[in-house]
């Protein structure tokens, strides 16, 4: 019998440790937030994750092999986007740059190099002729690139991505909108607890943040 107890209370104790170290609960207004206006998806019974980010952000590019990791596990469970901010002249090239690659399909295969080229390599491409020189090198035919680079198509994936940032009022990046209804980001993400030492644990809690969201949506389309 007095085995027994002891047994049950260090049963007892191991539960309590557990659930204190268990993450509490992401709030509303805190590690994240409900849009007042709901925007469109386009993902239908899948739930749509859009990150909006920014080949120049270095916070953004800390981000990108922890967020693509993410959505990899996350598989069908949800849809991703990426959408490129704007900001002013010199981010313009880095934009019509993503947007470019994404109409040709080339983003899977030139997206991590893009931020290679800019982090590591310090190739700002904050000029149409740097874009067009950077792209050659990767072995995309120049004047292809450079006709869709200034077709209206682009132009209109520009005006689109510029509607969005208002629709979603994206001030900052990197932010990450759920199912066109909640948005959270590695900083807003850490408000709760401010645990977070360095910038990979702050984005850590963010992909947290995001499967509590994800799980969230999918229930609310039931």
């Amino acid at each position: 019998m007095r085995f027994l107890k002891k047994v049950l209370f260090a049963a007892a104790l191991c539960g309590a440790a557990f659930a204190h170290a268990s993450p509490a609960e992401p709030k509303n207004g805190v590690e994240y937030e409900t849009l007042a206006t709901a925007q469109p998806t386009e993902a239908g019974k899948k739930i749509e994750v859009t990150e909006f980010f920014a080949y120049y952000c270095p916070h953004c590019n800390v981000l990108e092999p922890q967020l693509a990791a993410w959505v990899k596990k996350q598989g069908d469970n949800i849809v991703f986007k990426r959408v490129h901010v704007s900001r002013d002249a010199s981010v313009a090239p880095q934009q019509r740059l993503f947007f470019t690659l994404q109409a040709m399909g080339l983003l899977d295969q030139l997206h991590t190099k893009v931020f290679q080229a800019m982090h590591v390599e310090h190739n700002r491409l904050n000029t149409d002729e740097a874009v067009f020189d950077f792209v050659a090198r990767q072995g995309v035919d120049r004047q292809k690139f450079i006709d869709t680079y200034r077709s209206m198509g682009i132009s209109g994936r520009v005006r689109k991505a510029d509607a969005m940032m208002q629709g979603y009022n994206v001030t900052f990046w990197p932010m990450i909108a759920i199912d066109g209804r909640y948005i959270t980001s590695p900083s807003q993400a850490d408000q709760g607890s401010k645990s977070a030492k360095n910038e990979e644990q702050l984005n850590a809690q963010a992909l947290t943040v995001m499967d509590v969201l994800v799980a969230k949506a999918k229930a609310e389309k039931k």
